[in-house]
Order: structure tokens, then C-alpha cells, then sequence
């Protein structure tokens, strides 16, 4: 019996499946950011024509979902699946979305790293033989998220050092079992991590250790270096959870300095833009990927990507009840070629 697995968390997939299209859709301060050139659609306020900031979340999904397959020249009926997630409670943004779709749904809920979770949970089903097509999309939207998670908008409340800001943006992805690359080449799939973070407004120091643990994994089941990938990209630690990744790395004798970016460092001007430690929620690494990422890769800025997204997977509940942040983050090798 052969297996496609390598080591205790890594699959490395016989038929790569290829990134046929991606899209994205962000808010007006996402588009006011470093990366405005990489976005497909920003709008110019954050309702997106709709009456609440959840529809207008769905809105988003739905407009990047049709936008990424009209780049890969399928309609809808061609998915054999569509993976999909947000931070709202019962994923309502993503069921919702998908609604009149008629694509058979997974819905899925990953915190920030939803986007690694679909891509990989979609690569493994095509590489299976599962199917020919399958779409990722997620989104987060900074008004809905402050409403569940922390103080709804109107009590104009003080923000912490740490706190990093919820970007309202969508992003999505077709892939397919056949086609020229971008490639899903290798997916590690994370384990829950809890170091008794229980600040949920330092979700970058209750991440960083998921990061550190499944990056380690990835390099021991695959047998790779850091060297080997042009860019090791996580997401979202922000700016301190950055260089804790680095500094647990710097301790093994390991510098991922220089190698290493994370997309909520990248999508904000940290300093012009006021967002404290930087960005976060699953629209974050959705619309870097769909967008600046894979846009770079096309155009032969980098050959290996590893793209890491990670999640804090708590609640408001669990937050009121004491308890501490579980992270987990998910490993996705992109390459060029197969």
C-alpha cells in the first residue's frame, strides 16, 4: 500500500492540483494600503451596497468567488466543491454567500487561517480524484468581527497595543486537477497549540507557537530548509507575533529573518494607517494570497511560496469564562512548477 503522507502531519500530493483563477474584494482602508495594485475590486465604503455589515461580508464572498472563476473561465456549475469560511458565528457569511449557488458547500471555520484549512482540505479532494474543480473562499469584514468579538463600533472604544485590525476583505480560489501552475504541492495540517495566552487582544502571541509548531513539522516531515522556499509567509501574527516566530526559530539555531513575511504585516501601512500591531482575520491572508502572493509568483518573483495561516480559536464565551486562546496554523507549499 502506498501513502501520500509524509511524517505525522504532512500529505505530499501525487497530482498537484493548479491555482486556475484567484480574486479578492476589500474595503476602502485595505485599499488605501501598500497593496491597493493587488486587489481586484475595493470598495469605496464597507457596506458594499448592502444594509448590514454581515450581508455586506457576503456580498464580498460572492463578488470574489465569481470574479476568481470568471480568471479561471468556469462558471459556478463547473465546481464539484466549494469550501468556504468566515469568523461569524455558524459561518453565516459563507452559507449565505453560497446560497442560489448550487455548488455542493463545506463550511468551514479555521479563525484566521480558514484560507490554509480550504486549500488544503480542496488539493487532497482533487488529488484524491474526487472531482476536477473546487473553490476556496473566505472573508472577514472589521465591523461584523468587532461587533461578535469585542465592542460593537458605537462604544468607540480604546484599542490596545497589541490589538491588531480586522480587515475587511474577501478572497477566493479555483482550483483544478489538471492545469498550468501555480501548484499545491504539500499541505501540513496543524495541531492545536495553547500556551495560556489569554489576552484576546494579543492574538499574535497565542498564534506564534501554532506557527512555530507546524513549521517545525513541515520541515521534519518534508526534509526541507527554510532555504528552499523563496518566501515563508504566515498570517496573522502581526508585528509581535512575528518576532516571537523568529525569536523561537533563533533559539533552535534557526533564522527565518530575511526569509519570513506575514500578511498582516504586509497589507497595512503599520504606522500610516493606525492598526496597531498590524492586520488579522481570515480576509487578511485570503486577499495577500489571491492577490500580491500568487500575482508575484506569476510574474517569477518567487518559485516556492509556504503559505501560513494561522488561527486563534476562541470565542466570546470561552474569553468570559476565563479560559485561554488555542492557535493552530496550517502549512500550504505553492510552487511554479510540479
Amino acid at each position: 500500500m502506498t501513502t501520500k503522507k509524509l511524517g505525522r502531519q504532512t500529505a505530499a500530493l501525487a497530482n498537484p492540483p493548479s491555482l486556475a483563477g484567484h480574486a479578492n474584494v476589500v474595503g476602502k482602508k485595505e485599499g488605501e494600503g501598500p497593496l491597493a495594485n493587488s486587489f481586484d475590486y475595493i470598495g469605496a465604503d464597507d457596506s458594499f451596497g448592502e444594509a448590514s455589515w454581515e450581508k455586506a461580508e457576503s456580498a464580498m464572498q460572492k463578488q470574489a468567488l465569481s470574479l476568481a472563476l470568471e480568471k479561471a473561465g468556469q462558471p459556478a456549475a463547473a465546481m464539484d466543491w466549494l469550501f468556504a469560511g468566515d469568523l461569524l458565528n455558524q459561518c453565516v457569511s459563507s452559507s449565505f454567500a453560497a446560497r442560489g449557488q448550487d455548488i455542493p458547500f463545506f463550511g468551514l471555520y479555521g479563525a484566521c487561517s480558514t484560507m490554509g484549512e480550504g486549500l488544503a482540505l480542496a488539493a487532497m479532494t482533487l488529488d484524491g480524484g474526487f472531482g476536477e474543480w473546487a473553490g476556496v473562499v473566505v472573508s472577514s469584514h472589521f465591523c461584523s468581527a468587532e461587533r461578535q468579538y469585542r465592542t460593537p463600533l458605537e462604544y468607540g472604544a480604546q484599542r490596545t497595543p497589541t490589538a491588531q485590525w480586522t480587515v475587511t476583505g474577501a478572497g477566493a480560489a479555483i482550483l483544478a486537477r489538471e492545469g498550468p501552475g501555480p501548484y499545491v504541492t504539500h499541505v501540513t495540517v496543524g495541531k492545536i497549540v495553547d500556551r495560556g495566552i489569554r489576552d484576546t487582544n494579543n492574538m499574535g502571541a497565542a498564534m506564534a507557537p501554532a506557527a512555530y509548531e507546524t513549521l517545525k513539522a513541515h520541515f521534519q516531515d518534508t526534509g526541507r530548509s527554510p532555504g528552499y522556499y523563496d518566501l515563508i509567509v504566515t498570517g496573522d501574527l502581526g508585528r509581535l507575533g512575528s518576532e516571537l516566530l523568529e525569536e523561537l526559530f533563533r533559539q533552535d539555531g534557526v533564522e527565518l529573518a530575511g526569509r519570513h513575511n506575514d500578511c498582516g504585516l504586509l497589507i497595512y501601512d503599520l504606522e500610516g494607517q493606525d492598526v496597531h500591531c498590524g492586520g488579522s482575520g481570515c480576509g487578511c491572508c485570503a486577499s495577500v494570497l489571491t492577490g500580491y502572493l500568487l500575482n508575484g509568483m506569476r510574474q517569477g518573483l518567487w518559485k516556492n511560496l509556504l503559505f501560513c495561516p494561522t488561527g486563534a480559536l476562541h470565542s466570546p464565551t470561552t474569553a468570559y469564562q476565563g479560559e485561554s486562546v488555542p492557535g493552530i496554523c496550517h502549512a500550504v507549499a505553492i510552487s511554479a512548477e510540479k
